[in-house]
């Protein structure tokens, strides 16, 4: 707990420094994708001399200045398993990037999905030691929760501080600067597989890349396709990848809960490769044309060709039905979102007042999906697009980005979190550790 708190705020000196350098690349490390983008920052405005509001208080604008993906090579379910395939990927989609930006990169912020994330809400309590609440007040009162038992072989990815209540007055974003005499503070901590992550961060030490950031692709996916006010309300973003579907829930513009299903669109890929026994780069094709969840009666009628190079030439002409093809694909889109409506409803998702649900990630773009998530998922589904970054050619503008332009958003303007605060080593690290506070439930 202790590395990782130091590790962290490491991290956080070197985003600053390659934000006042001008230029920081953005990596997603996907199962089925590795997206890369270099972002120019185009100088910050300080509102003071003393550098108590600068750059990273969302004072920097950015542009995009290079993008390049690449077919993702040794990840599965988002977690890394051949290092020198996925390091030359990453190599690959960086020089792409950079050739484009024409511009050298040396800092990288990357993002990643997989690795069993487990949500914890805490809490904590502490009088003030004068009537103003100052930076290190807040830090107190952060070192004062009592962190859970999350186990041997975890780490800590995000830990945010969602909500503050002074003297009983409950929904500060920011109470520094402010009056009282008790503070209060929930805070939501993100824990996923240590392994996960020091794989991600060795294989970026191979590619000569510092790393300035790293976050959860459930997260930074919430960040880029919900709008303000589904953030502020309470909804989630399933963003729906290759290898895995990420699942975050978002209340008072932070993510409150986060999780992941071990399945995505590579799967219907495999069952559409295996259900009509042709290769899987067939399989993809056909899904991409032709896939759908929702068969209608002309879907009968209409014929596919599914193609082929084997050399046999009657086994190369077949044609099936779209119909049929339908019925391959929806059983698992179904399976996904039964997994994800369980996980929705373990986080207590229907206790919120708005309870609207975004789907995005490059597995979204099949036609009828929303519809049949609605049905599956009981509520309010929309299909959700990243927010426009200025720069962003626009083969990078579709769902299979969000997470990627997210990211962007989070490197120019991250959201507070533990390690941006002073705490005392001592407070932390000898504390007795209790079990985590109930669900958010209980606090709202």
């Amino acid at each position: 707990m202790t590395d990782l708190y130091q590790s962290q705020r490491a991290m956080r000196q070197m985003r600053q420094q390659a934000l006042q350098r001008g230029v920081i690349a953005i990596l997603d490390v996907g199962s089925s994708k590795i997206a890369c983008l270099v972002l120019r920052f185009d100088g910050t405005v300080r509102l003071s001399d003393d550098n108590s509001i600068g750059a990273l208080a969302g004072q920097s604008g950015f542009r995009v200045v290079g993008a390049a993906t690449t077919r993702s090579r040794g990840v599965q379910f988002g977690e890394i398993t051949a290092m020198q395939e996925t390091e030359r990927a990453i190599r690959t989609a960086l020089q792409a990037a950079q050739k484009m930006a024409e511009v050298r990169v040396d800092h990288v912020i990357a993002c990643f999905s997989g690795a069993q994330p487990r949500s914890y809400g805490l809490d904590a309590k502490v009088e003030l030691e004068g009537n103003v609440v100052t930076e290190n007040e807040v830090a107190r009162v952060l070192a004062s929760c009592d962190v859970p038992e999350y186990g041997a072989g975890r780490e800590v990815l995000h830990a945010q501080p969602v909500n503050f209540a002074l003297d009983h007055r409950s929904g500060l974003s920011d109470p520094r600067g402010q009056l009282g005499h008790e503070l209060a503070v929930d805070m939501h901590m993100l824990t996923v597989d240590s392994d996960a992550i020091q794989n991600l961060v060795h294989c970026i030490k191979r590619c000569d890349l510092e790393l300035a950031g790293i976050a959860n692709s459930a997260y930074v996916s919430g960040i880029s396709a919900l709008v303000e006010d589904e953030q502020e309300l309470g909804s989630a973003c399933v963003d729906m990848g290759g290898g895995t579907t990420s699942v975050s829930i978002f209340m008072k513009k932070h993510m409150i809960y986060a999780d992941c299903v071990r399945m995505g669109g590579d799967h219907v890929t495999q069952d559409i490769s295996m259900g009509l026994a042709v290769p899987m780069a067939n399989a993809e094709r056909i899904k991409t044309f032709y896939g759908g969840v929702h068969a209608t009666g002309m879907d009968d009628r209409e014929m596919i060709e599914i193609g082929g190079d084997t050399g046999d030439y009657e086994h190369d002409r077949r044609r099936v039905s779209r119909a049929e093809l339908i019925g391959i694909m929806r059983p698992r889109v179904e399976e996904i979102l039964e997994e994800v409506r369980e996980r929705l409803d373990a986080a207590g998702f229907s206790y919120l007042p708005s309870q609207q649900i975004v789907l995005t990630g490059g597995g979204s773009q099949t036609p009828g999906l929303d519809g049949l998530a609605a049905r599956i998922l009981g509520q309010q589904v929309r299909l959700g697009r990243p927010l426009r970054v200025q720069g962003l050619p626009q083969s990078a503008t579709g769902p299979g980005f969000a997470s990627a332009v997210g990211l962007s958003l989070f490197a120019a303007h991250p959201q507070d979190e533990w390690w941006d605060f002073e705490i005392p080593v001592d407070r932390y690290s000898s504390r007795s550790i209790r079990r985590a506070v109930k669900w958010f439930k209980d606090n709202w």
